[in-house]
């Protein structure tokens, strides 16, 4: 009797485990299913009576007209993302060095602090950092997105954690070759922690990809916002559009998936690395 229990067991909680697989990607497919479908029938049918690029066509040609340029927004969120996942793998490799291999006075007491700053939310630095952006004329500027998370105390502590592990031999062999702190970060110790490098920039860009209410707060220019505030604006304004809404929402999502396929060996391998 208990082998039968301890063989059935795994068939119950693999079933379950799809059951909520299923649960939680309706809602996905709905949104990519319902993209392609007729505005009449988006919510009256589940199988449509022809699929249709309307809504596609409606956000690339026609949105400008009504002064949202999604093309523009979708670009805009490329940059902005890319160009903040780039500065904190490069800050964090280098911070993370010094912190881990590096010997000064204060160093536990910087670490200490990274790990204090990690335990209050991102909400409570708004204000003073809107006041700082004000401050220096940035409102309406990519740079006031931009700034603000080139430096990320996760990643740091993350690159920091990777680099203790790897021996110090790595490091005095290339010393004797006569290279210098830049050179061990980018061709030494970086490709060490690739596994690292990858969740690191997996979670900024999707961090940043999906960012809200800062972009929505310092960025009221409507060509320079990212996809993410557009789509938010023209949902509050053209409701009635709920095709190109969907159709936008599902263009948003393709960049995440697409980075994680691509990265899904590094991400589950550094997953694995945290844990241990």
């Amino acid at each position: 009797m208990k082998k039968t229990k301890k063989k059935k067991f795994p068939y119950i909680t693999f079933t379950l485990l799809f059951l909520g697989s299923i649960i939680w990607i309706y809602p996905y497919f709905w949104l990519l299913f319902s993209s392609f479908k007729p505005t009449s029938e988006i919510y009256t049918r589940f199988w449509p009576t022809k699929f249709t690029l309307e809504h596609y066509k409606f956000i690339f040609l026609m949105s400008d007209k009504l002064q949202r340029p999604f093309f523009r927004a979708l670009l805009n969120s490329i940059f902005i993302s890319v160009t903040i996942t780039f500065s904190v793998i490069v800050s964090s490799a280098f911070f993370g060095y010094i912190l881990s291999k590096i010997r000064f006075k204060g160093r536990k007491g910087v670490f200490n602090f990274i790990l204090f700053q990690m335990l209050f939310p991102g909400f409570m630095f708004i204000v003073p950092l809107f006041v700082l952006i004000k401050t220096l004329g940035l409102l309406n500027t990519y740079s006031a997105i931009i700034l603000p998370s080139i430096i990320s105390a996760w990643g740091s502590f993350m690159f920091a954690q990777t680099f203790k592990s790897i021996p110090n031999d790595y490091i005095e062999a290339a010393k004797i070759d006569g290279a210098n702190t830049f050179w061990i970060v980018t061709r030494v110790m970086f490709p060490l922690a690739r596994s690292t490098a990858s969740i690191v920039g997996l979670f900024t860009f999707i961090g940043a990809w999906d960012n809200f209410m800062w972009p929505l707060i310092v960025m009221k220019d409507y060509n320079k916002m990212p996809l993410s505030v557009l789509l938010a604006s023209f949902n509050h304004e053209y409701s009635s559009y709920v095709g190109p809404i969907l159709a936008g929402s599902v263009i948003q999502t393709i960049p995440m998936v697409l980075i994680f396929l691509i990265f899904r060996k590094y991400f589950l391998q550094g997953i694995s690395v945290s844990l241990k």
